[in-house]
Formats: C-alpha cells, structure tokens, sequence
C-alpha cells in the first residue's frame, strides 16, 4: 500500500485482494474489518469515503488482512459476532454462532411463555447465544445453560453479564447434562451440538478448521452428541415439554427415528432457509414412562 489511502482505496484494493484469493464476501469482509480499525459503523465507511488513513490506522488493517488471509475468521478478529439483533463476544474459545441458529431461537421462543414464569435449558450453550436469546426475549424464563469447555462457560458469562440477562442465566460448567440437578425439569430443552462427523472435519474450510474441535466433532456418524442429548432431555423435561435442536442437512431421517425410539411425541424435522433439514423437535408426553 502506498502513503496516501483514502477510505474508498482501501476498500476497493482489499475488496481485489480478497476476491483473487477466494475470501468469502471479499467486500463485506474489507467492509467489516474497516469499521473494527476507525471504529466507525459501515455505513459511516461510506460517509466519509475520502478520509485518508493515518499510518497506525494503515498498520492495523494490514495486519488484519493478513491474519485474515491466513484462515482466521472474520469474527475472531473483530471479537463480535451479531446474533437475534445483539451483538455477542466471539473469539477462539467459541463456534461462532451462525445465522441458522437464530431460526432454532425462534422456534425454541414459542415453547416459553411471554407473560408467565417459564424454565429452559440450554445444552452446549458456547458463546450463550441461544441461551441469551432466549432469556433476553422472555424476561420472565430462567436458563440453565450448560458446555462441557471452562473457557466457553466463562464467555458466555462475560455475553450475559454484558447483555443484562445474568441474573436469569446460570452456566454450570460440565458434560452434557451432568451438572444439571436430577430433579430439575424444564418446559424447553435446546441444543446446537457438536454434529459434524469426525472423518468430515479434516474437509471444511480453514476458517471452520479455526473453531474449537470440541463444538464439531459429533462423532463417527455425526449423531454421537444428539443420541446424548435426546436421551438427556427425556430425562429432564416436564409434560408437554419441546426438545429442539439444530442437526446437519443430512441428518433428518435418522434424527427423527432417534426421537421416535426415545418416545418423543410429534416428532418432526424442520429445513433451514435454504431448504435443507436443520432443526429438529420432540414433544415430551403427559407420561414418562418407562424411561423415568
């Protein structure tokens, strides 16, 4: 880069850059990275297109580029990730939290009441996306939220505390539903598990490869961590209580027959905006049965 870099020549140079390296959304991510160094909004950038860049401005976002270039997720180098309208704390400690999820919040929105006491909970919680969610759009529901990761557990805490929800959050630290008290029970039980099959991880791109392996890995099939989690939720939820649950595209049928074994009512898939199986959901029947 030369001496004098104006807003828009920065922008276009980094938007070339990126695309001759097959970045992913090369002009949205110049964009993103550009406002996280002037800590200016983006439509800002565009305000004052031909502010020139001091020399420090200039040495931040080239390091920025480069780590970027090296497979570091956007999201990572920023610190922040917005999810359902707020914006949450990421770094390497986390998944970071993807727009599919939001449609599990809302669906998992529609098991809590709006105007009544109500108690969720929230299994391989990571950054607390959903679990904040949740608390922050239902001010009378309790969340349980639970990861097996200490570090994950003290993010989430730093996201509620900042978001205003940790009077109503808990996050115990611990595997699956261990740290869960044997007679609580929940109207909700939500989950966005590790579903990725172990021999598929090697494959994904290097900025997903960047994530923590823990929030991946779901096994040889996949479907290690939602067996764990079904059989977990019929444990713990109360009659009439929803299971829901982000799944892989492929993993729909087999999902649903788990659900079906376990003694789930109404048990059904649900596609993601681009048609493809993502969401999964049981119902809890008036009798426990056997399994209790």
């Amino acid at each position: 880069m030369s001496d004098t870099w104006t807003i828009r020549k920065v922008l276009t140079w980094t938007t070339q850059h990126f695309e001759k390296r097959e970045v992913d959304a090369p002009r949205l991510t110049a964009e993103v990275l550009l406002s996280h160094v002037l800590k200016m909004s983006r439509v800002r950038l565009y305000v004052d297109l031909d502010r020139p860049l001091s020399k420090e401005e200039l040495g931040s976002y080239r390091a920025l580029i480069e780590r970027r270039m090296a497979g570091e997720p956007t999201q990572y180098l920023t610190g922040v990730k917005e999810f359902y309208n707020r914006p949450f704390k990421v770094d390497a400690r986390v998944l970071i939290p993807r727009p599919e999820t939001e449609l599990l919040v809302e669906a998992a929105l529609r098991a809590l009441p709006k105007d009544a006491p109500s108690q969720a909970l929230d299994v391989c919680t990571g950054s607390g996306c959903i679990a904040i969610s949740l608390a922050a759009e239902r001010p009378q529901a309790s969340v349980l939220a639970v990861d097996v990761s200490p570090d994950a557990c003290a993010l989430a805490r730093e996201n509620a505390e900042a978001l205003g929800v940790a009077a109503r959050v808990s996050i115990l630290q611990g595997n699956l539903f261990e740290p869960v008290p044997a007679d609580a029970r929940f109207a909700l039980v939500v989950s966005n598990p590790p579903y990725i099959a172990s021999g598929e991880i090697p494959e994904l791109s290097a900025e997903v490869r960047r994530e923590p392996h823990l929030a991946l890995d779901g096994g040889a099939d996949g479907l290690a961590l939602i067996r764990r989690v079904i059989e977990g939720a019929r444990r713990c939820l109360q009659a009439g209580g929803l299971l829901a649950m982000e799944i892989g595209e492929t993993q729909g049928e087999a999902v649903r027959e788990l659900l079906q074994a376990a003694g789930f009512m109404d048990a059904r898939v649900e596609k993601d905006l681009e048609r493809r199986d993502r969401l999964a959901f049981g119902t809890q029947p008036a009798a426990h049965g056997p399994q209790s």
